[in-house]
């Protein structure tokens, strides 16, 4: 399912570490290798269009994984 996000990216430390992005309505997404370093900015501000990854699990299982395509900070 493809889905356009605005939150806020949050590093998580537990296990390997991962990223995650908050939206407004406080539901988070974990990114599935960043596509780019510039989205490991905690506490950056942007908008994510991307796909929901159903058949892929993580270690840190930090809500639904979220495969990004695009972005842009606000």
């Amino acid at each position: 399912m493809s889905i356009e996000i605005t939150g806020t990216i949050k590093a998580i430390d537990l296990g390997p570490g991962s990223w995650t992005v908050v939206t407004e309505a406080g539901k988070q997404y974990e990114l599935m290798q960043p596509i780019d370093n510039k989205l490991k900015q905690s506490g950056a501000k942007v908008k994510l269009k991307g796909q929901v990854r159903d058949d892929v699990m993580t270690i840190s299982m930090n809500g639904p994984i979220l495969e990004v395509q695009e972005y842009h900070f606000l």
